[in-house]
């Protein structure tokens, strides 16, 4: 809530226009969260050239707009607080007084970001009733950013701080809601968390252009909606619609039709495909608030171009890293979840490409974590409920590299290959417990293939600790394995910690020609 502190009766009248010109972006507000140990920038308009002070924790700030009333102030690094504290920021030009943004906190800030399994919210979750019941936590803040795509870069977004408490948690992201909970009752300090998710929206739409140009495996998609953005006509679009709509309201009239009218066409300029838009729309008004980090859960709509992502990934955390002026700062995201049919037999997936070109972005950026699903998913729903354990695997990468706990957080990824004979033996990586077969004794979700490169179903066993040889009666001299390489694979492979269970990274040890290559 922005409060005006009025200077005197008097001046009422004269300074209502005035009084508009001093603001602040709405990421800015009461009940907000500032981020630890870091300097934290705060920005905002004025009238041009005036003279802007900003008080906060006993410290005053002082500074000058520029000629078109853009202003800045950097606050020096500050430990966590949940002292409730106001912030007050002033106009020496501006008769009406200041802005007083009231019960500021400091502690953790995390943006929580992607497509609709990082949207959805509490009240469609497992136990929602159970999760928002329990969820009054007063020093837990929430901030949302509307949906607004746009190629034209946004300052501001309507939106306001909430503290969390059983009506605000309740429409808030689950998985960003969970993670934030835990980690706020773990740490013991305020932690505010920003939900900046678009259901169904593309990777490119959260990377601005120039770098999608300057990227080899973005051009396909780039090229396309830049044939469509020439051809497309909004106006002729929905008067089809209507025509369409007509048509069908006459048709019911008549009683030859049944069922829902057409739906009304969405522009495709403003939505969530369309290159950068949602960089511009959605993220430009919040690049610079000081954050921990983010958590991302997306993919789903990058399937169909999943060899793309290996680039297309890195380059949007890159990207939003170059923006934001705060170095490396952590970046963890959920690898696709099992989904579809169960399969059983060996073939091709386009999601199994997708979680290859995630799992393969850990080895091109730093400070960065996956955490792996495959065993969360629902077939017949793209939308897993379970979204506690969701959050519980991103939050164990958050613990063990942020905040010093001594925490299992990384799933066991292929290593290495050996032909021994008519078998494989396969070397895991990061297998801090022991591998273990989960509801049954022998491993399952390996297949196996010869120079011909088709795959057969195979056996495994574990062997020691940390290895697993596969074999085929129908491949007496194979080459290659791959392990859940499916939508949804039949899979149980674990690292087992204690009472810890992390499943297995989906890979493959081939590099034969995916089918989502050039596309």
């Amino acid at each position: 809530m922005k409060k005006l502190a009025t200077l005197s009766i008097f001046f009422l009248g004269i300074v209502s226009f005035l009084s508009a010109k001093l603001s602040t972006p709405s990421i800015f507000g009461s009940n907000m969260v500032l981020q630890r140990k870091l300097a934290c920038p705060v920005w905002g308009w004025a009238e041009p050239n005036a003279s802007i002070s900003l008080t906060f924790a006993g410290k005053k700030h002082d500074t000058t707009a520029d000629p078109s009333g853009n202003w800045r102030i950097t606050l020096p690094p500050l430990e966590a607080s949940s002292e409730p504290r106001d912030m007050v920021i002033a106009d020496g030009e501006n008769l009406s007084g200041s802005l007083v943004y009231e019960d500021v906190l400091v502690g953790e800030v995390w943006l929580c970001s992607g497509q609709s399994n990082m949207k959805w919210a509490i009240d469609r979750s497992d136990d929602s009733d159970l999760e928002s019941l329990s969820g009054n936590h007063p020093n837990l803040r929430l901030i949302t950013v509307p949906n607004i795509g746009s190629q034209k870069t946004q300052k501001n977004f309507e939106g306001s701080w909430q503290k969390a408490s059983p009506s605000t948690v309740s429409s808030f992201s689950a998985v960003g809601y969970l993670f934030g909970q835990r980690l706020h009752q773990i740490l013991g300090i305020p932690v505010g968390l920003i939900n900046n998710a678009w259901g169904g929206s593309a990777c490119e739409a959260w990377i601005p252009r120039d770098k999608l140009r300057a990227n080899s495996l973005s051009q396909t998609y780039l090229k396309m909606w830049e044939d469509k953005e020439k051809t497309y006509n909004y106006e002729t679009l929905y008067k089809t619609y209507e025509e369409k709509l007509a048509q069908w309201q006459d048709d019911q009239k008549a009683g030859k039709v049944k069922g829902r009218p057409p739906q009304k066409p969405r522009n495709e300029m403003t939505g969530q495909h369309r290159p950068a838009n949602l960089y511009h729309g959605v993220l430009s008004p919040i690049i610079g608030y000081g954050i921990k980090g983010t958590i991302w859960y997306q993919g789903e709509s990058n399937a169909g171009r999943g060899y793309a992502y290996r680039e297309t990934f890195p380059l949007m955390i890159q990207s939003w890293r170059q923006a934001w002026g705060q170095g490396d700062f952590p970046f963890y995201w959920v690898q696709l979840a099992d989904f579809r049919n169960e399969v059983t037999e060996p073939g091709y997936s386009e999601w199994a490409e997708l979680r290859e070109s995630q799992t393969l972005s850990l080895d091109k950026l730093s400070n960065v974590g996956e955490a792996v699903i495959i065993d969360a998913g629902e077939g017949r729903d793209i939308h897993p409920r379970n979204k506690q354990i969701v959050a519980n695997r991103l939050l164990r990468h958050a613990l063990a590299k942020n905040y010093g706990h001594s925490v299992p957080h990384q799933s066991p990824r292929y290593k290495s290959m050996e032909i021994k004979g008519d078998k494989i033996l396969l070397s895991f990586d990061s297998v801090d417990g022991f591998l273990y077969c989960f509801d049954k004794k022998t491993a399952s979700g390996f297949s196996i293939c010869g120079e011909d490169q088709k795959f057969f179903r195979a056996e495994a066993k574990i062997i020691g600790k940390d290895k697993v040889e596969v074999w085929a009666k129908s491949v007496p001299s194979p080459i290659a394995v791959r392990y859940a390489w499916a939508d949804n694979p039949i899979c149980n492979l674990y690292d087992k910690i204690k009472a810890v269970t992390l499943p297995v990274t989906p890979f493959r040890t081939d590099n034969f020609p995916l089918t989502t290559t050039g596309k």
